[in-house]
């Protein structure tokens, strides 16, 4: 999922799995810092010496594509580091998805892919048992310092990861990894210590150069350059890193030492903004070309405007309100989140379906359990509901021990139910939440107080070390195998080794994660998942408000074929086949 929400996740959390484009600009942006050259008219009647007017030239083919132009995103979240190994936020995984390959990638409908501009020469050979993966590299491949990608980088990248002391956030996706060897430069095996079902799409992933990389102590790893300063992380995408202003814009160009298909677009700037109605003002007035996420009350407008398209269909994203259960995350010594009848009664005082309709604009729906809407291992009606009930959230709460205090404010052994909500400044879509979340929880004794951060800041410094009372956030569900939710709520997958952010603990469930990906035959993973859904959805280590869709914004100046277009269903899908699109004047 892709997060951060950042896992696998966005995540999201897109959990390694999390976050376009836009036609040529012809404004220059003040935060840009970079100076833009004159533009010049490609359609200017020429007239000979004689005086005689020609007549002018033929008009381009709109469909047929052209090589440069200039493709501006924008994005109201920095970026945090762009190494593989590390990234869990969306912000960075837009970064990393532009100038990192895959070994494989996905197509259309979620499914692994060996893409021609994957790492990888083909889908790897699976053995009978299903645990020796046999993955054969492209001969071209290359990093952009001229060295051949090989068995190597996926050696150190896999080898890395799983190692506890990198402390990666993709550390769940290859601990089963029992041994991984170099057969030559272009072939690796990889043996599984057991039966790994969604293992295939652990493949779905950037590497990094080994030869960069290798002689760094892992636990120093994170802090390298590499991934953070652009001139030394070298890449082997279709555009290279050329410059990254914190807080104000990113840039890259078409790498010319680039392996495989040459892509149209000549540079991508990707411009961050203070928040998202700032990103859409700029889009209003052709400073930006794509903008992945239109705030809801803003979407009339932009769809009024002739010169840009929108694209809105239900995606892999799900908000939620995460709890912390580790005590000495709070000043009482003592998280008020312990008690699963609180847990329950804090669900039913939130008016998920009202966020629905007068939040989303219904453009998502109610969400029970973090799976997929439709996929194979969506439980339904497995899940536990709370329709919203004030009544017998008061009820529940009783129930587990609290009282009303003198402000009303309801108490347990001395302790005033009161936390911090935190939130990613500028992200109108939460801001709006956190206040329906502090007013429904107002009304049944609860404080709330919501408190939005700088987005890198916070992944950094709060989400990821889990030091937080509750968040706001989402996941993607970055592919359409639901184990990611292992590594997200397994208590052996806590912070620095997992996503498991809030510190939750349920033995049932641990148990359930393992038999999930360890039985190989679907039917039989899918009553596994229908009793995880019941059970994470009444145990309730999150408040699952709803899935949603990302109203997606790009200029008209964009093209791509009909079979390139963005997939809304995907993590990243807004940047599907970006390669192949183009720029047209």
């Amino acid at each position: 999922m892709k997060k951060p929400n950042k896992l696998t996740l966005c995540l999201s959390i897109l959990a390694l799995a999390g976050t376009v484009l836009a036609g040529c600009s012809g404004n220059n942006n003040s935060n840009s810092g970079t100076n833009e050259p004159a533009k010049t008219n490609n359609t200017t009647t020429n007239a000979p010496a004689n005086g005689t007017k020609t007549e002018d030239p033929a008009t381009p083919d709109p469909n047929t594509p052209v090589d440069g132009g200039e493709l501006v995103v924008s994005s109201f979240s920095d970026i945090v580091s762009v190494n593989p190994i590390y990234y869990s936020d969306t912000a960075s995984g837009d970064a990393a998805y532009l100038i990192q390959a895959n070994l494989y990638d996905l197509d259309r409908k979620g499914n692994v892919a060996a893409e021609p501009w994957s790492l990888a020469a083909e889908l790897p050979q699976v053995s009978e048992d299903g645990l020796t993966y046999t993955i054969k590299l492209k001969k071209e491949a290359k990093w952009n310092d001229g060295t051949p990608v090989t068995a190597d980088d996926v050696i150190f990248t896999f080898d890395t990861v799983r190692n506890p002391d990198a402390a990666s956030p993709g550390f769940g996706n290859y601990d089963k990894i029992d041994t991984i060897t170099k057969t030559d430069d272009q072939t690796v095996v990889i043996k599984l210590k057991q039966v790994f079902s969604p293992f295939l799409y652990s493949l779905n992933t950037a590497l990094v150069p080994a030869h960069i990389l290798k002689d760094v102590p892992v636990k120093e790893l994170e802090k390298n350059a590499y991934g953070s300063d652009p001139a030394k992380t070298v890449t082997n995408g279709p555009w290279k890193w050329t410059e990254w202003k914190n807080g104000q814009y990113l840039t890259f160009e078409a790498d010319p030492n680039y392996w495989g298909p040459k892509p149209h677009i000549q540079k991508i700037t990707y411009k961050i903004y203070a928040d998202q109605n700032t990103e859409v003002q700029a889009l209003l007035k052709g400073d930006v070309d794509l903008t992945q996420a239109i705030p809801l009350p803003m979407l009339d407008t932009v769809k009024a405007k002739d010169n840009i398209d929108v694209i809105l269909a239900p995606g892999p994203q799900y908000e939620y309100m995460a709890f912390n259960f580790k005590d000495e995350n709070f000043a009482s010594k003592k998280s008020p989140f312990a008690g699963i009848k609180t847990r329950q009664a804090i669900a039913t005082a939130l008016n998920r379906q009202g966020m629905v309709d007068n939040i989303l604009k219904g453009t998502g729906t109610p969400l029970n359990a973090p799976f997929l809407p439709g996929s194979w291992a969506d439980p339904g009606e497995n899940a536990t509901a709370y329709p919203y009930d004030v009544e017998k959230a008061k009820a529940l709460l009783a129930e587990d021990g609290w009282v009303p205090g003198k402000d009303n404010i309801l108490e347990k052994d001395g302790q005033r139910f009161s936390f911090e909500l935190q939130y990613n400044a500028g992200n109108s879509r939460r801001e709006q939440v956190a206040a329906v979340i502090q007013q429904n929880l107002k009304d049944v004794g609860i404080e709330v107080k919501p408190k939005g951060i700088d987005f890198a800041a916070w992944i950094d410094q709060n989400v990821t070390p889990g030091k937080f009372e509750a968040i706001l956030l989402s996941w993607s569900l970055n592919n359409p195998d639901p184990n990611g939710n292992e590594s997200i709520f397994s208590s052996k997958y806590n912070p620095p080794t997992g996503q498991n952010v809030g510190w939750y603990k349920n033995e049932k469930l641990d148990e359930l994660w393992v038999k999930g990906y360890s039985t190989a035959d679907q039917e039989e993973r899918k009553k596994i998942y229908a009793e995880a859904g019941k059970e994470i959805s009444t145990d309730l280590p999150y408040v699952f408000l709803y899935q949603y869709g990302l109203p997606e914004a790009l200029s008209k100046t964009i093209k791509y074929a009909e079979e390139d277009k963005p997939e809304s269903t995907l993590a990243y899908g807004y940047f599907f086949h970006i390669n192949k699109w183009w720029i047209a004047e």
